[in-house]
């Protein structure tokens, strides 16, 4: 036990308890230092009631013994001024008195804060064990006050490292993000890259279409690259096209749509290549029409992809066979080969990004292990499924599309769009202004044995200023020009000619959405993707050519 009088405030030392004693009669304070000798106490005696609450501004205590009667103020007095004060409200209060026997002062005693109402002589072991219990009550109390302060204290320091972990979060999905962001950046560069060489040889394979009857082996040849850079411009789609789902960027055109239509587009696809590797083609056709409600184009490409990934890995001369049966609401479309096969633990990766059946093999055959993931997605937009099946490697494989087929069947669907009208006669002045030398002479050649007057200019400026003095009735514009680039020659070509301007076509290699959406607002009327299909650009010089009047 320590005692203390009230000139020395001291905090208490670890286990330790303070307790303030208060009478007026030193002897009394004696014989309770007495009574509670104990090394875990730390006794301080106040004479007066003045003294205790000086103890009380000083020091943080767990119990008062407080004597009733003192002069000046009394413990009632004393207790209830203890009571007023929120620091110490909460002290308990034992009363100790020789005079105060009488219930009234008892009630008055509880009344002002006392839990416990003694009267002397104090029976030792009483008081002992009551100290002892209150003295028990403020030791685990300032334990739960401490264990709150350290939980307080973890919850702040678990708070800080949560802000911390979504900031370094928030940071790596911004790297993330603005990773992705320049990976579609790099895709959508490499497409216009490998577009712009890809427009001359197309342009040059037409000409000598157009150019007439050819030895064999020169039929031969211009079929072969034909092939070839159609199999090039599908493979930067598919690249593209990735890109666009990724980002949420691939809108459906929905409509009700015969499947064997679909089909049909995809087989005439495709068939170059079936054709090609001397593959026996079999198409079965369910009795009645089934009608699915989607993008035409795009469910073609789907299985244009099906049906072009039999071919590459089926080896030349094998049976690929495309089927169609209706299962309750369902459609079932299964694309089967006898080609390769699939190891069994490799079925469920099929459909993964840059995944390709037996690795070495699969890169002599080519492709980039794209088209599958991109079938994938594309049936999932069309709320459908799709599965591999294989015996294993070396027996084939099937592939099979469930789509929900529309609420109606139409026997008189409509199953293939007409092919593209040639070119109507009647000659156009057209502008084509490309920095590719190569694109702008093929194209201007492919025009003007469709019998219009060409003239080819090389740079922005140049077109805007041939604009003037040629007053063609049709421009095509390539967009990455140097110096003044396509938007802007554009707009210029607009500005001067008025309400006589010309149509104005954008030929270029950047074939995004939002590509499309900046070239309408520059004022072209057109929008067509290197290397140009020939369909497209007779269509736009036919609808020229019936806007003059000499159709």
């Amino acid at each position: 036990m320590t005692t203390t009088a009230i000139t020395e405030p001291a905090a208490a030392a670890a286990g330790t308890v303070n307790i303030l004693i208060v009478d007026d009669e030193p002897r009394n304070l004696a014989v309770l230092e007495s009574i509670l000798d104990d090394p875990s106490y730390r006794l301080v005696r106040a004479g007066t009631g003045e003294e205790a609450l000086l103890a009380l501004m000083a020091d943080e205590f767990a119990l008062l013994v407080l004597d009733v009667r003192m002069p000046g103020m009394t413990g009632f007095e004393l207790a209830q001024m203890i009571k007023e004060r929120k620091k110490t409200a909460r002290i308990p209060i034992i009363f100790l008195t020789a005079y105060y026997n009488e219930d009234q002062h008892v009630l008055e005693g509880y009344g002002t804060g006392a839990v416990d109402y003694l009267h002397k002589p104090v029976n030792p072991a009483v008081l002992r064990s009551k100290v002892a219990v209150f003295a028990e009550l403020h030791r685990k109390g300032r334990e739960l006050e401490q264990a709150n302060a350290r939980l307080s204290e973890l919850n702040a320091s678990l708070d800080q490292r949560v802000t911390e972990r979504t900031l370094e979060l928030q940071e790596s999905e911004a790297r993330l993000l603005e990773a992705h962001r320049r990976k579609d950046e790099f895709l959508a560069t490499l497409a216009h890259e490998l577009r712009n060489p890809l427009a001359p040889v197309r342009n040059a394979i037409h000409y000598l279409k157009l150019r007439g009857p050819d030895t064999p082996d020169v039929h031969w040849a211009s079929d072969v690259i034909d092939r070839q850079v159609g199999a090039m411009g599908r493979l930067i789609e598919d690249l593209m096209d990735i890109s666009r789902i990724n980002q949420g960027r691939i809108e459906l055109r929905r409509e009700q749509v015969a499947l064997d239509a679909v089909l049909a587009d995809a087989v005439e696809t495709v068939q170059p290549q079936i054709d090609g590797a001397g593959h026996k083609l079999t198409v079965l056709q369910p009795p009645m029409k089934l009608l699915v409600d989607a993008d035409r184009a795009r469910l073609a490409q789907a299985f244009a992809n099906l049906l072009s990934n039999a071919a590459k890995y089926t080896d030349p001369g094998g049976q690929i066979e495309l089927g169609v049966v209706a299962d309750g609401g369902m459609a079932v479309v299964a694309v089967r080969d006898s080609g390769i096969g699939i190891a069994p633990e490799r079925l469920e990766s099929v459909f993964e990004m840059f995944s390709q059946d037996v690795p070495a093999l699969a890169r002599a055959r080519g492709g980039l292990g794209i088209g599958l993931a991109l079938t994938r997605r594309l049936v999932h937009l069309h709320g459908g499924s799709i599965g591999a099946s294989s015996e294993g490697g070396g027996k084939g494989s099937v592939f099979r599309v469930w789509l929900p087929v529309a609420a109606t069947r139409a026997a008189d669907a409509p199953t293939a769009e007409a092919p593209a009208p040639a070119c109507a006669e009647g000659a156009l002045r057209i502008l084509v202004a490309d920095d590719n030398r190569d694109a702008a002479e093929t194209m201007g050649i492919l025009l003007e044995m469709m019998g219009h007057q060409v003239q080819r200019v090389h740079d922005g400026e140049a077109a805007v200023q041939a604009a003037g003095s040629f007053r063609p009735e049709l421009v095509l514009l390539d967009i990455g020009m140097p110096g003044v680039n396509g938007y802007e020659a554009c707009r210029r070509i607009r500005a001067q000619a008025g309400a006589a301007a010309p149509k104005l076509v954008a030929v270029t290699g950047w074939g995004q959405p939002h590509d499309v959406q900046s070239a309408r607002d520059a004022g072209f009327d057109h929008h067509l993707v290197k290397p140009v299909d020939m369909d497209a650009l007779m269509h736009v010089v036919e609808a020229c050519v019936a806007a003059s009047g000499r159709a």
